[in-house]
Order: structure tokens, then sequence, then C-alpha cells
């Protein structure tokens, strides 16, 4: 496995990624010019700013306006608090960024396509009156929850559908090799991360000899891989492999606010019968090829047969942002080739930022507020709104054992630092947190009662449940819940647990500068 030929096809030579590349590349270009970008726009806000009042009263009428609207607005109550603070600290220009960043400027025409493509498509996955019905009859809260997830997005509740469980990055990359050696008619990816090395270099070379074959290969990976991991041009080079690329929301000289929100979804689709998703990117730190922050724990599931399609929807729906004519009645058509027998329900859902459904976040709650005996959370971060701390304090207080595991060797400083902020009021509501000594967790799984669990991309962290783009399967009644928990378990032996006495041993660094971020968690 470690000799040459194992790692797969390369198209980029050594030092053409990273931030050496970045610098010296157009994406480095861009940079500099979006610096400048920002440069101007702070030297205008103070420019104006001289023209503003100066006077004591002008001052408190205008910082009034703005508090007076912000109390009204729908607004998330942490980031009214955020926002508060920085218009009452600087007037003018926090008052500027606020309308700019509020404005839809930058991502119109993203949220009317995506609005077209959500409408267009809402009825093309029809829902199985006999799998609701049935789970209806087995589970009526579940079934609440399907209904809500049907509304949002179109997504059905499905049954047939085999879900096998991985706990490791390396897990689903053994698997993902030998079904992307079986497919037949297309393969989608989507992913966040795709980096150059021996896990996307298997991947790559068994794409490359598909799309030789006639197999419809498509890729689309999140515009920031061009800060760091892959060149502009990286696209070109994989048509040239006859793989079609897209990258999504590449990063432009111009300002935009189109750039808070990433796609920060894993999908693998394979011939309409196959998917993938969970929190495994496409790069060697997810498989431990490649260490950074000690020992890489993530997890990921693989869907067979009725819930597939969802995927492979949740896939076309984001290609075709650029399609004239998109092309969902020819793959959603494909036969998912179920099981022959229905063993509990799935239902795959995403969640976007351009609506005000925070489709990720309700999903978490309603499993926190439906739990009888215990809720066990794997997360990489922890950066909550009020209304999620509050489900999680809840359901500890009505005596639900309410688990977290977190890092032990964060990948940022910031949000762990946010992360400890969290902790105090979690712990005296009885909720127990664990970090992961070996290393960082990257893992997204919430398991309750040994029936229920959700694995998938979303964080709990502002980022995850407000700013983009996610996906996730909702597992209810399906054999591998018990498959979950275990490595939950598994998991928790490698943890220390969290205390007041060991939070009062931290760096002092730490300890100052998380109440400091915490004022503008919601922009970070």
């Amino acid at each position: 496995m470690d000799n040459e030929q194992s790692k797969g096809l390369t198209l980029l030579e050594k030092g053409q990624k990273g931030v050496i590349h970045a610098i010296f590349s157009r994406m480095g270009l861009i940079l500099l010019l979006l610096a400048f970008h920002i440069f101007l726009l702070v030297c205008a806000f103070r420019w104006f700013e001289g023209f503003l009042p100066h006077i004591l009263g002008g001052t408190v009428i205008f910082m009034t306006a703005m508090v007076v609207y912000l109390l009204n607005s729908p607004m998330d109550p942490t980031a009214k608090i955020t926002w508060l603070i920085v218009i009452m600290l600087l007037p003018v220009f926090g008052a500027t960024l606020f309308w700019y960043t509020q404005s839809d400027l930058g991502h119109r025409a993203l949220k009317k396509r995506l609005n077209q493509l959500m409408d267009q498509t809402r009825d093309n996955l029809p829902q199985d009156g006999e799998v609701l019905e049935r789970l209806e009859r087995t589970d009526p809260g579940p079934a609440a929850l399907a209904r809500y997830l049907r509304r949002t997005g179109g997504y059905p509740v499905c049954g047939h559908t085999g879900v096998t469980y991985f706990p490791s990055g390396e897990a689903k990359w053994e698997e993902l090799l030998r079904q992307l050696e079986q497919a037949e008619r297309f393969i989608f990816l989507e992913y966040f991360i795709v980096d150059e090395g021996v896990m996307w270099g298997r991947v790559l070379e068994i794409l490359a000899r598909k799309a030789k074959s006639g197999v419809d290969v498509r890729v689309m990976y999140d515009g920031t891989c061009e800060f760091s991991t892959l060149p502009h041009d990286y696209p070109e080079r994989l048509r040239q492999l006859g793989i079609r690329c897209r990258i999504f929301s590449p990063v432009t000289p111009f300002l935009s606010t189109h750039y808070n929100y990433r796609d920060h979804r894993k999908i693998l689709v394979i011939d309409g019968h196959t998917a993938f998703t969970g929190g495994v990117n496409l790069a060697d730190e997810y498989i431990n090829r490649r260490e950074r922050f000690g020992h890489w724990k993530d997890t990921a599931v693989m869907l067979k047969g009725d819930a597939v399609p969802s995927f492979t929807l949740m896939f076309l729906q984001m290609w075709s942002i650029g399609e004239k004519q998109p092309e969902f009645d020819r793959f959603l058509s494909c036969p998912a080739g179920a099981p022959a027998e229905p063993a509990g329900f799935v239902i795959p859902y995403g969640d976007c930022p351009l609506d005000r459904d925070k489709v990720g976040e309700r999903v978490y709650m309603d499993l926190l507020n439906r739990a009888q005996r215990y809720v066990h959370i794997m997360t990489p971060y922890l950066i909550l709104d009020g209304e999620m701390e509050t489900a999680l304090k809840f359901a500890a207080e009505r005596g639900v054992d309410v688990t977290l595991i977190l890092p032990g060797i964060p990948d940022k400083a910031a949000p762990y630092a946010l992360a400890k902020t969290h902790y105090p009021s979690l712990l005296e509501s009885g909720v127990k947190i664990y970090e992961y000594t070996p290393g960082f967790v990257h893992a997204k799984v919430f398991v309750s009662d040994d029936h229920e669990a959700v694995v998938g991309t979303i964080n709990l962290d502002y980022r995850s449940l407000y700013h983009h783009f996610e996906c996730a399967a909702y597992l209810c009644g399906v054999p591998c819940v018990p498959d979950i928990e275990a490595d939950f378990q598994a998991t928790l032996a490698q943890c220390r647990r969290a205390s007041l006495q060991t939070l009062r041993q931290e760096p002092l660094l730490r300890r100052l500068a998380g109440p400091v971020l915490k004022a503008i968690a919601p922009l970070m």
C-alpha cells in the first residue's frame, strides 16, 4: 500500500499547492485585490464618518434608532447582541457593516437560482405513503420530524435502505474505493475540501479510468480550496481526464456577501443506488496518512436503496446553478436497487443558508427535546446560539444523559477558546463534556436512545448552522444505530473529562480570549 504506485494519480507537481503557491498565483493576486478593496471601503467609512453628527444628541438618536431596529428584527438573539456591541463601539462603521452584511449584495442571483431549482424539484421525489404511515404507527415523534423535513426541502422518509456506519475516515475510504470500481453510469462528488495526496490520488485514478470508459463523472468542490490546496486551473486539468468539474463560489477580486456562504457538504453518489456522506473530506489527514492535530477522528455513512436519490437531488441542485438545462429526470429515474426488507427509516436532508429554515439546528434540537435516556454528540466545534445552548441544558436538566465529545487537540485557537466559554453553563446544568486526548475530532454525530441518529456535515457552530450549505442523514430504527453508539463509547474511553476545575487550569490567554471573542461569535 505504501509503494509509489499506491499513491494513485496526481495532477500537480510538488510545490504547486499550499501557501507559497497561493501567494504567487492567481489566487494571491485575487486576495491582494480583495485586501485593497477592503482598505478602500474602510477609508470610505472613515471619510463619511466626518460628515455625520459629532454632537452627543445626534449620536444618541442614531444609536437609538439602530437599537430599536435590531431589537425588532427576526435575527437570532445572540447575533443581535453582537451587532449591538459593534454598533455601540463603532457607530458609523458598525452600522455600515451591518447594512452591508444584511443586504443581498453579491448573492441575489444565487438565491434566486436556488429558489427556482428548489421549486422546480420539490416534488421530484414522491413520498411513499405506506412508509410514512408505517413510521407514524411506529413512532409519532420521528414522524413529525419527517413532516417538517418534507415541508422544508421536499425530502421523503425512506424505508428499504441499507446503512453502513464507518467509525473512521480510513474505513470509509476503503469501501468508497470498492464502490467506485463498480460504477457503470455516473459518479457525482461534492466536497468541501479536495487535496492531492494518497486519498484523492487513489480516488482520482478510478475516476479517470471510469470517465474514459464512458461513465459520467462530475466533481464539485468549494472555492476555498483555491486558498491552499488546489490551483485555479485544476478543473481544466480534470476535464482533460474526461471529468467534469465545477468550483462552488470561486473567490474573485470583488468583495461580496456571497463569500460568507460555503459548500460544506460531503456527498458521493454512484449510479443512483449508493451514496456516502459524513465528515470525511478528500484529503490525507482524514485517513491519517498525514498527521495534523494528532489522530484525526471522523465518521461517515454509506446508504444503499431508496434514500439515495435524495443525495442525487442535492448534488444536482448545486451543480445546476450554472446549468441552462438541468438534468434531474435523467438521473433521478435510475433504479435505487433497494433491499428486499425494510429496516428502519432514513431521511437524507440538506440545509441552505439562503432561507430562514435552520434545518440542521432544528433536527438536532428535535432529538434533544424528545430524548428519554441519552443524547451523545461528537462535534469539532462548540459555538452555540441561545436556542441550542438552552436545548442542551434543558435535556440534561430533564435527566437525559447529554454527553459531548470535543477535540483534545484543536485545529483553530479561536473556536477552541470560544468553546470553553460554553462549558461552565453546560456543566452546571449536568451536561457532560469530554475531550479526545489522541487528537482532533472532526465527526458530526448525534445518537439518541439506541434508536435515532444523525450523521452528516453539520457542526455545532454558527458557520454550519447559519452560513454553510450542509447535509446529513437522519436514521431511525436502523440496525447500525447501535454501532454508532458503540463507536461513541469506544471514543469516550480515549477522552479526558472536562470540569470547572480543569477550566481553571486552562492557559491564561485562552481564558481571556474566549469571553472577548464571544462578543463577536456570530460574525466568525
